[in-house]
Order: C-alpha cells, then structure tokens, then sequence
C-alpha cells in the first residue's frame, strides 16, 4: 500500500550511502572511486546481460544492481585489483541474485555473497590495507593487531583514521548514513538495535578484555560491524518480516558475529555472520508468525 516504489527505496539506500562513499574516496583517493565506478558496471552489465539471455524483461531501473555494486565497492579494500572486484560483482549479481530469481528471491545478501566469495578466492588482496591517505595508519585493520584493542585510540576509528575498506573505516560517516534511512522509514531500528546490543553483552562478558569500555567500543567501531547492521542486516530480501523474527534474527547476529570475532580464524566476522542468519529466515519467521485473528486461530 505504500507509494514507495523498489526504485524509489532504492534510492534512498544510495543517497544513505553517500556520507560513506565520499569519506572512502577522500580517504583512500581516486583508485577507490575507480574501483567503485567497477562494481557498479560489472553489477548493472551482468544483471542487463542476463536478463537478454533468459529472456526477461530488464530489471535494471529498479537499482537494485547499483545498490549491490555500491555496497559491495565499500567492503572492498582500495587496493583490490579492477578485475577482482569485477569477479565479485559478478559473482554477487549472477550467481547470488539472478540464479535464483532476481530481486526478492535471493537467499542471501548479494553484496555480501560477492565479498565472501573474493575472500575466499583472493584472501591476500582482500586483507591488504596498505592505501590509506593516512600513512601512519596503514597495515593490518585494528582488529587484526596483536597489541589489543584497548591500547586503540577510539577517535581515530569514529573519524577513520584506521585502516580499512572503502566503506567501513568513518563510523561517524556510516551513522550520517543510518539516520538518513531511519528518518525516511526505509528500516527501523529493531535489527541494528538487538543488532548491536546483543553483540556488546556479549563481548562484554566474553570478550578478550572483559568489562573494559575502550575494548568494548573498539570492538563496536572496529570492521564493518556498523556498516552490515545498518545497510546489510536490513536488506528487505534476507531478513525477517515478522517484528519478533527481526529481534530474533538481530540477537542470532550479534552472538554469532561475536563468536566468529572470538573464537574464529579471521579478526572480522561481520559478512560470514549476516550470510549464516540469512539462511536462519526462514525457521525464524515460521516460528515468529502472529497466531491468526479470528475462531480458532489461538488453538493453532
């Protein structure tokens, strides 16, 4: 009913995503809006070329494909190769989103599908973060040194002065983002709230510096934890549609990220995460269903 149309949300996703995409341009230079122009051509081109081949009509102008390519842009580092975030777009667009119907029948985040998949396949160049304006603060992610996350300076990850993603580095930027969505009702803030908030009690209690504040919100800023709770967590496709599957599905988010962060091979653990809940939706959603209104709907 409503008079938002795909494009028009769409849209606002994009305009939502600027404060982060200008941020990464001026942070990580010119190689960072070239690998974004990439993204978003390879993602648009692969969804065209494919609609000619299966003989559908053109879902370009719903700029779902632009979305994907841009989100997918900013969880990539700015030294990836073109032709590697080509693979990604690709990948995300055909394999992710198109094999299995097109927008509203993917099963899990494309953007995200795309990112992982190059994990995988080029985990070198996908874990180089050497090509930050700020010199000083090249090398590993905070979340991959050794010395703690304590001895981080906070500001420095609210402002991204970190090395990082072309996205994920200025959390002052990505939250500019969020509210935009939040005032144009495009999400609410149950999923990043439980989101978020099941992640901190449970880095709080379990984490690697138990009960420390600066470790907590490092933690917190540190990776594309804010990036995927705002605008990867609540993609409409993956997520539940039910208000209590979405609380559910954002706790199951924020313990499984914090185990990954934890207990896993990779310091991050953000995109895994998003990806194993999406596959959650379905269970969720059969047991968070309302009971029907009406004679006889309580008894089942």
């Amino acid at each position: 009913r409503a008079k938002d149309s795909t494009s028009r949300v769409m849209l606002y996703v994009i305009i939502a995503l600027l404060p982060a995409t200008l941020f990464g341009i001026w942070n990580f230079g010119m190689h960072a809006l070239l690998l974004i122009l990439v993204t978003i051509a390879s993602c648009l081109a692969s969804e065209w070329i494919f609609d000619k081949i299966v003989h559908k009509k053109n879902s370009m102008p719903d700029l779902s494909a632009v979305v994907t390519g841009l989100l997918l842009a900013l969880n990539l580092p700015a030294g990836l190769p073109w032709w590697e975030a080509v693979i990604g777009s690709v990948f995300a667009i055909v394999i992710v989103k198109m094999m299995f119907g097109g927008l509203g029948q993917n099963f899990m985040n494309p953007a995200l599908g795309g990112r992982c998949f190059l994990l995988i396949a080029f985990a070198a160049d996908m874990t180089n973060f050497k090509s930050s304006k700020f010199e000083a603060y090249s090398g590993a992610t905070p979340l991959a040194r050794n010395e703690g996350l304590s001895s981080i300076n906070v500001m420095d990850m609210l402002t991204g002065k970190i090395p990082g993603t072309i996205g994920e580095t200025s959390v002052i930027a990505i939250l500019i983002g969020a509210m935009i969505l939040i005032l144009l009702g495009v999400i609410t803030l149950r999923i990043p709230a439980a989101y978020l908030v099941t992640f901190a009690v449970f880095m709080l209690i379990f984490g690697k510096e138990p009960m420390n504040a600066n470790y907590l919100v490092a933690e917190l800023c540190g990776g594309g934890l804010m990036l995927g709770a705002f605008f990867m967590a609540t993609d409409y496709v993956t997520t539940p549609i039910t208000p209590k599957g979405q609380l559910v599905y954002g706790c199951c988010l924020g313990i499984v990220t914090a185990v990954f962060r934890l207990f896993g091979g990779s310091a991050e653990g953000v995109s895994y995460a998003i990806i194993f809940c999406n596959l959650l939706v379905p269970q969720i959603e059969r047991f968070t269903r309302p009971v029907a209104f009406g004679k006889g709907g309580a008894k089942k």
